[in-house]
């Protein structure tokens, strides 16, 4: 069976996160071939593979979104009623009110010309119709800059050639679940759709918080992502994601409730059940770790104030950050900026690093994110028997406190997001408290050996894969 992943600002360019379970998706499932259908910002930025790449890899495409550039059009598309209605409906209805079969067909017949039909006289008088309906108040020229610039993307994802496989299998809705769902949709093959975050939240929280997108235009990219999100789930044959509060907020954002389905991340316990104690030079500090990205969505500068108040109280704390930094440089020397303007010392950025040699140095691991699914970095902490502080985002609360039936208490604090104050606290209690401290790391150590073995994880995949990939293409779709 060959399998396409189809990854959109992550593997095989960006380390961590979700290219870290794919990563290991595929290496540990040697049986299959994977092509990887990758959906990257601009060769400058996503050049290297940040990945050894397995043999079961059979192939990589990437589609750089920024290689493609507005032409005027030379040979203008002659759109019949039928398609004029379906351009119209993607610009100018809401996605509970789009007849989704049609723009399948319309996305599909014209991908390779969708530039061409961005600066032609149809795209233009709906976007006039829109403009008339909602937007007056800004300025026209600007309204339809933005229109075209939010569309445009589609004609970097859909232009290219579709490989073909068994399976498509989109980790994320987006451009990269639009690209599964009109691959799915031409070849007649399945569509497996596998959310982390949701996509849409995601996207609409950046956007709310965001500088690049101003005023009334905010709602209007926060109805592309949610069109294209419901592209995806009407056309996946399942749609998987890693808790529960996630598969809800998937059905309120249009998916088939029938369709859902939940499999947990997992780890190697027994890689992280045996690790080496820590030297007596080590054993001197009171160690916070966080292993973790150094980019903004994980909010690292939230970290480092939290970590200053923690430094305040003990002055043997130190914090080492494991993980990458070259990611988004600007946002790592702003943090090192920081670092340095509070004096805190003892800030280690490590970079890039084995985890198994730092994990038996933290005393507590610290997450301060402002979104997660379910990360790796908690579950692993939790095998190595580590206490968590974390923010409320994605499943950490499930991870820390377990879901119902759970007969372990506690593995770690949870603190509101962006608050340094209640972060440091929840660190200072567990570091005046290492009976607790300790309890909490053993509760996380039984919970993650019960219900995150990667072997279990696999095996779930493994039977959807197979439940998929020998079945016709049908189904509850558009």
């Amino acid at each position: 069976m060959t399998v396409c992943l189809i990854c959109e600002g992550s593997y095989p360019y960006i380390l961590g996160g979700v290219s870290g379970w794919v990563q290991m998706l595929i290496r540990e499932n040697p049986q299959l071939d994977f092509v990887i259908w990758s959906i990257a910002t601009s060769r400058e930025e996503m050049h290297e593979y940040q990945y050894e790449i397995p043999s079961n890899v059979k192939e990589i495409r990437t589609f750089y979104l920024a290689d493609r550039k507005f032409e005027k059009s030379k040979r203008p598309v002659r759109l019949t009623a039928k398609e004029k209605a379906s351009l119209r409906s993607l610009l100018l209805d809401d996605a509970d009110r789009i007849d989704w079969e049609p723009v399948m067909v319309f996305l599909e017949k014209y991908g390779a010309r969708l530039g061409d039909i961005l600066m032609g006289k149809d795209f233009y008088h709906a976007v006039v119709e829109l403009y008339n309906r909602k937007y007056t108040r800004v300025v026209f020229s600007q309204f339809l800059w933005n229109m075209r610039s939010m569309y445009f993307p589609l004609v970097c994802v859909l232009s290219g050639g579709m490989p073909r496989v068994d399976l498509y299998h989109a980790v994320s809705t987006g451009y990269a679940g639009l690209l599964g769902a009109v691959a799915s949709h031409v070849t007649k093959c399945p569509f497996l759709l596998t959310e982390h975050g949701i996509y849409t939240r995601e996207r609409e929280e950046e956007i709310i918080r965001s500088d690049w997108v101003i005023g009334s235009y905010k709602q209007l990219w926060i109805n592309f992502f949610l069109k294209l999100s419901r592209i995806a789930y009407l056309q996946a044959d399942r749609v998987v994601t890693l808790f529960e509060v996630n598969r809800q907020l998937q059905i309120e954002l249009g998916c088939p409730p029938q369709k859902t389905g939940i499999i947990v991340n997992g780890v190697d316990t027994a890689r992280f059940s045996n690790l080496p104690a820590r030297s007596k030079e080590d054993g001197r500090y009171f160690t916070v770790g966080a292993v973790v990205r150094v980019v903004p969505i994980k909010d690292i500068k939230t970290m480092l104030l939290a970590f200053d108040r923690v430094k305040s109280k003990r002055p043997d704390a130190r914090l080492m950050l494991v993980g990458p930094f070259d990611e988004d440089r600007a946002y790592y020397e702003e943090c090192r900026m920081l670092a340095d303007e509070l004096g805190t010392g003892d800030v280690v950025f490590t970079g890039r690093a084995d985890v198994t040699e730092y994990l038996p140095l933290f005393d507590v691991m610290m997450l301060t994110s402002i979104s997660e699914g379910q990360p790796l970095s908690v579950l692993e902490g939790m095998a190595a028997g580590v206490a968590q502080v974390c923010t409320n985002v994605g499943a950490c609360r499930e991870l820390l406190d377990g879901r119902e039936g759970d007969p372990y208490g506690p593995a770690g604090l949870i603190a509101p997001v962006m608050d340094p104050k209640a972060i440091s606290d929840a660190v200072l209690t567990l570091a005046e408290n290492e009976a607790l401290r300790k309890q909490m790391g053993e509760n996380g150590r039984k919970r993650a050996k019960t219900y995150y073995e990667k072997k279990d994880f696999l095996t779930a995949y493994q039977k959807l894969y197979q439940e998929l990939g020998g079945n016709t293409h049908g189904g509850n779709r558009v």
